[in-house]
């Protein structure tokens, strides 16, 4: 098989939950350990730091990854969902994999697939632990898939553990209670290993102090940093958002307003590691917050595409994410604000169309995938709330109309699903 053929084996061979939603998804982490037994533990043979959480896991992942690259580690980095290729999920200093491993290793471990029934992920999983191995990397950041307890990627023992906040998400899965989701993110948390929270209200809070007693691990939050936003600033023609934490100058080129609390997690984790013998220099760290979308390749956080019309995408895609979105919405000069929306139907969909600016003019659309609601679908619940627009079978669709119907100094966002974003970029 060659590369393309590779992937449209193990999309149809195995259960994917990005396509199919939570039918995909299986409990628990022991035919995961089972594979991974099989392929020999590849996992043991590097250090890891594990990120969860709702929100920001990704950015964090991606800066921390930057940090250590930028300081001379080769740095493996696993992340999910990908945007456009399959082989963003599994990065070497921010190179992806290339096809010939990925064609190789589902060459030569498929026969095992009707042994240990793994789902899509738990290969993906094993795919990347393998691959790490292969290259020798010094570390790797493992970004959680989905909760914490029962990911596949949970068969580690990390350096550091990270968790960035709980929201309400996949709640069909982890429970409809903010303290049901904080308990499952916990499961991250080993014995004796360090562990940064990002963000932790009280009554969640508390889940986390409980879990790190009883495995003894170092709990330090993320929130107690002394931190000051200092504004946006253009440096080499490239915006970035500049922060003051504890008296360092710390600039990154994420502007998502959101990112505040994601930048103080990735520094509360750096500043960690330097403490347990990661040797990371004042001008690497710097070096790492400010190169990140170069270093790593991370991309769709609110992601600016042109100008005149600005057309921005992000992929917030859950109540607490369309919430920092719409916030700063309201403060992006514009005329117009059109909004390409689409949705997956396993999401709280009837509260973020409430958060969704009324002024707006809407084009509801949804992504090519088997989770995506219908656009008219979208389209009548939307009105029922006040949102007015009209709906197009496909992103390209309506993106187009979009860009049609927009002057100079309107305001085109794309967003209400990564899958949305990833048709776009």
């Amino acid at each position: 098989m060659n590369y393309q053929e590779t992937l449209k084996y193990i999309y149809e061979r195995l259960p994917l939950f990005q396509i199919v939603g939570s039918s995909a998804y299986k409990p628990g982490i022991e035919s995961m350990q089972a594979f991974d037994d099989y392929l020999g533990n590849p996992h043991r043979s590097f250090p890891t730091i594990h990120i969860g959480g709702t929100n920001g896991k990704g950015s964090v992942a991606h800066t921390i990854a930057s940090v250590l690259q930028a300081s001379g580690y080769k740095t493996g980095l696993f992340t999910s969902p990908h945007l456009k290729d399959f082989r963003e999920r599994i990065r070497i200093n921010g190179i992806p994999a290339p096809e010939e491993f990925v064609i190789e290793f589902v060459e030569k471990h498929k026969a095992m697939f009707d042994i240990y029934f793994p789902s899509f992920f738990e290969v993906n999983v094993a795919m990347a632990f393998e691959y790490f191995k292969q290259e020798k990397v010094d570390v790797a950041v493992i970004e959680v898939g989905l909760g914490g307890r029962l990911d596949s990627t949970n068969i580690i023992t990390p350096e550091l553990s990270v968790i960035t906040n709980i929201s309400l998400d996949h709640t069909n899965i982890l429970g409809n209670t903010l303290s049901s989701i904080a308990r499952e993110k916990a499961g991250i948390i080993k014995s004796g290993v360090p562990v940064v929270i990002g963000e932790a209200v009280p009554g969640i809070k508390e889940v986390f102090e409980e879990a790190a007693t009883e495995e003894r691990s170092p709990i330090f939050f993320a929130e107690s940093l002394q931190s000051e936003y200092l504004g946006i600033e253009i440096i080499n023609d490239i915006p970035v958002q500049s922060f003051c934490i504890e008296e360092n100058f710390i600039q990154t080129p994420l502007l998502g307003i959101y990112q505040k609390k994601n930048i103080q997690t990735a520094w509360a984790a750096i500043k960690i590691l330097q403490s347990i013998g990661f040797n990371l220099s004042k001008e690497s760290i710097k070096e790492g917050f400010l190169r990140v979308t170069e270093l790593t390749g991370l991309r769709g956080r609110w992601q600016k595409l042109q100008d005149n019309p600005a057309v921005i995408c992000d992929t917030g895609h859950n109540v607490a994410g369309i919430s920092y979105i719409v916030e700063q919405l309201k403060n992006t000069p514009h005329q117009t604000l059109r909004m390409v929306i689409g949705m997956v139907n396993d999401k709280d969909i009837e509260h973020m169309l409430l958060l969704l600016p009324k002024n707006a003019v809407y084009y509801f659309t949804k992504a090519s995938i088997a989770r995506a609601l219908s656009e008219d679908i979208l389209k009548e619940m939307a009105e029922k709330n006040g949102l007015h627009g009209k709906s197009y079978p496909s992103v390209p669709e309506a993106f187009e109309a979009a860009k049609e119907d927009a002057s100079t100094e309107d305001l085109i966002f794309i967003g209400g699903s990564t899958f949305v974003v990833a048709e776009v970029l």
